[in-house]
């Protein structure tokens, strides 16, 4: 929970969904052996190898490590001018190397054509400009977006040539001092979405554009949470918020955070939070500033945010000034010293500071370890679970209308004749144009066998229609295929002539590896040959989750080790050969949104100890870090913990990203042994498709419908060029294993 109670809008989720979606370029965390030279190789199995098996075993390795043009040259060395000479295999293989170089240049052409047209959209936009054509767009990220769009087609010396374009230099410049205005009145949100959210995309190396606009979000963040919305007021958001809970965890933490807690930093993070609170103050909301206007005149209240300003600098001075550093005990005198100050000046809500104290404080820790206030523990453990009580739909906001995206099978809303693309315009009365998606699940959400009342309009219906559910207890299945049929079947088959599956688990809960295990059982009674398991935008779960399922491929040694802070003991987790699958080829596809639990399992079995699979895609997000949940700060609350850092079985560390990035280096997380990193339109339409087979509606569902349709499994490929790369390394391997058959044989 990355401060998920962050949220201020749901325009602001899909800006964050589309920074996060950007692929960072990466090289393998770990390489396998090349091949050796001698003219036999021996395999784990004790088979000897020479000439074509050779070649083969030799050509699929480096396919699995992303290197087909070797291996297809590899091959046509040995097969020469007459393919006919030679067995099926190598042939296969080469098909295998083409089709890899085929998919290579389609990419190529679809990129190159992007960028070409995406300059000249570009040049469009400018020729407008200079013509003051009405039909130039008024809204200046428009042209930030096109801008944005053509840095990540460039290189380093397009990317510099495109931004010391005059219109380009222009444009940005217009829209800083757009920025400046809406900050002028306090409309920091404005100010991120206009402006510095694109800047920080455009040219995320510039260390002013990147700060600046972290500073916008967080006062867009504090302006939020001093209104009230659909789901609470304020004053209920903050419901059980105490400085007791704050003291505990802290004196928690300094003696079993995973490292000694740097209270320096904690103090600088503290004090900044508290002086943009100030900020943020010079503009409240309008009922809230009706409510200080009471109090005191808006004159003097400047005086004393002013004062606040000044005196947080001042103790902030006072405990630098400390030659031994901030210690425990001064920081929490300093916490208490600003909660005595605000009531001499400012006289914020005590709960709202304490909040934004603690979040400040804490994030110079991780972004893991968070205070779960009492009032946000029921969402916390529905996220935990995946069990909760409600009706049974996913919904989304396209267009800003709440829609179901699609139906969960055998739920009450399944039961009560919901669909997917129906429109939910209120829920028990509240209108749901305004409302985020966090909130409208909260209001769809409620305790087992009570009412919600939902006015949903179909596609094509003119009324809408009040519709009466039951809420039931609702586990959200982890576990999906590439396409789901309209019985709520899934298909898990992505090659049926060689019998490869596919399985794409969404996350790491209670279920998920029993759930797996069935799944696997079916496959491997219909003949599965090879599994792609899919991790990506799997951000984790339960270790314990992610511990049973990378037992189901290895029979025995270390899955990782958890190494706490000095003087703890490091744990081994090792794995069992009871109930250990077939040892047949597997790939796992991950990319940066594969993160924690996931990181672990994908580590763990591609790990040079083990080598039981094949990564592809892109490096994943780099948590390197497990967590823990205790109650002990009380009152309700719950604190959850960075408790240890995790190693793979190599001993190789996972390193997080924040630490090895302000090292200057992008070796963080787990990278691919084969990297097909994707370009944000190629990851939007694969998204596009997948959500398209993933829908599950009623079965009287009108087939026409262009926006809930079912593709191909050739379209599924062609729109996910990581599966359709995975596809091909898992049939190498599968060659592989044919001609290391035929060695055993004699034949």
């Amino acid at each position: 929970m990355q401060k998920e109670r962050r949220k201020i809008s749901s325009f602001m989720y899909l800006a964050w969904a589309a920074a996060i979606i950007v692929s960072f370029a990466a090289c393998a965390l770990t390489s396998r052996p090349a091949p050796a030279e001698n003219n036999e190789v021996l395999f784990k199995n004790s088979v000897p190898l020479s000439g074509e098996a050779k070649v083969v075993k030799d050509a699929s390795e480096l396919i699995c490590q992303g290197d087909f043009d070797s291996a297809r040259k590899l091959i046509e060395n040995k097969i020469g001018s007459d393919p006919n000479k030679v067995d099926i295999e190598p042939r296969e293989l080469l098909q295998i190397a083409n089709n890899y170089q085929i998919i290579t240049q389609q990419r190529k052409e679809v990129r190159d054509k992007a960028y070409t047209d995406k300059l000249a959209k570009l040049d469009e936009f400018r020729k407008l400009s200079e013509t003051n054509d009405p039909n130039e767009p008024n809204d200046i990220t428009v042209v930030l977006s096109a801008i944005a769009d053509i840095t990540e087609l460039t290189n380093q010396k397009q990317k510099e040539e495109l931004l010391s374009r005059a219109y380009v230099k222009e444009v940005i410049q217009k829209a800083i001092d757009k920025a400046a205005g809406f900050e002028v009145e306090g409309k920091w949100i404005d100010a991120y979405s206009n402006c510095y959210y694109w800047l920080a995309s455009i040219d995320p190396n510039n260390l002013g554009y990147k700060e600046y606009a972290e500073q916008i979000y967080e006062k867009a963040l504090i302006a939020a949470s001093l209104e009230d919305s659909p789901c609470e007021t304020r004053q209920e958001r903050y419901e059980g918020v105490q400085k007791e809970i704050f003291i505990r965890a802290i004196a928690y933490l300094s003696q079993n955070y995973v490292s000694e807690l740097d209270y320096n930093l904690m103090t600088e993070k503290a004090v900044r939070q508290c002086k943009l609170l100030g900020e943020v103050m010079e503009f409240p909301p309008e009922d809230y500033n009706k409510t200080i206007e009471k109090k005191v005149p808006p004159e003097e209240y400047k005086k004393l945010l002013t004062a606040w300003s000044e005196s947080l600098e001042a103790l902030h001075n006072e405990a630098k000034k400390r030659p031994d550093g901030v210690s425990l005990e001064i920081f929490l005198d300093l916490f208490m010293k600003v909660l005595v100050l605000n009531q001499a000046t400012v006289n914020l809500p005590e709960q709202l500071l304490i909040s934004q104290f603690s979040d400040a404080s804490l994030s110079a820790l991780d972004p893991h370890t968070v205070i779960v206030w009492p009032r946000e523990v029921s969402d916390f453990e529905k996220m935990m679970t995946n069990e909760f009580s409600g009706i049974g739909v996913e919904i989304s906001k396209p267009a800003g209308l709440l829609t179901i995206a699609s139906l969960l099978p055998d739920t009450p809303a399944y039961k009560a004749g919901l669909d997917a693309g129906d429109i939910i315009e209120a829920v028990d009365g509240v209108e749901t144009k305004d409302m985020v998606l966090t909130c409208a699940v909260r209001k769809i959400t409620g305790p087992k066998g009570t009412k919600v009342t939902l006015k949903i309009r179909s596609p094509g219906e003119e009324q809408a229609r009040d519709i009466v559910i039951t809420r039931g207890i609702i586990v959200v299945p982890t576990i999906r295929g590439w396409q789901r049929s309209e019985a709520g079947q899934w298909d898990y088959f992505v090659d049926k002539e060689d019998m490869v599956g596919y399985i794409r688990l969404t996350s790491f809960s209670n279920e998920s590896s029993e759930d797996l295990e069935k799944t696997m059982n079916e496959l491997e009674t219909k003949g599965m040959k090879g599994l792609i398991l899919d991790l990506r935008f799997n951000t984790g779960g339960l270790l314990t989750s992610a511990l049973e399922v990378s037992n189901k491929f290895i029979e025995d040694g270390l899955i990782v080790s958890r190494v706490p802070r000095p003087g703890k003991m490091t744990i081994f987790e090792e794995a069992k050969k009871k109930g250990t699958h077939p040892n047949y080829p597997l790939v796992i596809l991950i990319n940066s949104s594969s993160a924690s639990a996931s990181e672990i399992v994908a580590g763990a079995l591609s790990d040079k100890v083990h080598e039981r699979a094949t990564l592809v895609g892109s490096r994943t997000h780099g948590k390197g870090s497990v967590q823990s949940i205790t109650d002990v700060i009380g009152n309700r609350a719950q604190l959850k913990f960075t408790m240890a850092h995790y190693h793979l079985p190599s001993g190789q560390k996972v390193e997080s990203r924040d630490a090895v990035t302000k090292l200057g280096r992008n070796d963080w997380g787990v990278g691919p042994d084969v990297q097909v990193d994707l370009i944000s339109d190629e990851l939007r339409k694969m998204l596009e498709v997948q959500r398209d087979n993933d829908v599950l509606f009623q079965a009287d569902h009108e087939k026409t419908d262009e926006g809930l349709k079912k593709h191909t499994l050739e379209e599924t490929l062609t729109s996910d060029r990581q599966l359709a790369v995975g596809v091909l390394v898992i049939k190498s391997k599968l060659v592989q294993t044919d001609i290391v058959a035929k060695a055993k044989s004699g034949s």
